[in-house]
């Protein structure tokens, strides 16, 4: 799935630069990796992109919080703007969202992603079905 997100947010258009997949900060000792780094010329800024496979928690906002602050103090310089943080979640809950991102001072957005249902008719036949891979998924679970 990252690598598909690097795709699309490449084609995204002028300004934006990859920085990292997966990319490295060692902050008080501690390793930690953000999912997407990008910087965007236009708005002198570095963009990280957190991809979540679940719904929305509020938990994720501050740790965007801390990648964002992070991010200013080891890789930004005085030229460039406040980083910008954009959260990918499969759903969204918006009270919870409103309340999680209201009092941050930091812009981080949220957003959901949408898997297609239709996959292209030169694959279609060589993946396995739903109905499969939940036969396969119970049937490990039954061996344990």
């Amino acid at each position: 799935m990252i690598r598909h997100m690097e795709k699309f947010l490449i084609e995204l258009g002028a300004g934006f630069a990859f920085v990292g997949r997966q990319y490295h900060l060692e902050v008080g000792g501690e390793d930690f990796y953000i999912d997407l780094l990008f910087y965007h010329f236009k708005l002198r800024c570095f963009i990280a992109i957190e991809l979540k496979t679940d719904k929305f928690k509020p938990e994720y906002s501050g740790k965007m919080n801390f990648y964002l602050s992070a991010v200013d103090s080891k890789l930004k310089t005085p030229e460039d703007n406040p980083s910008i943080g954009l959260i990918l979640c499969k759903t969204k809950n918006e009270v919870l969202a409103e309340y999680a991102l209201r009092d941050l001072a930091k812009p981080i957005g949220l957003a959901e992603y949408r898997l297609t249902q239709a996959l292209p008719e030169n694959i279609r036949g060589s993946l396995p079905t739903i109905e499969e891979l939940e036969a396969e998924l119970s049937a490990k679970r039954i061996k344990k």
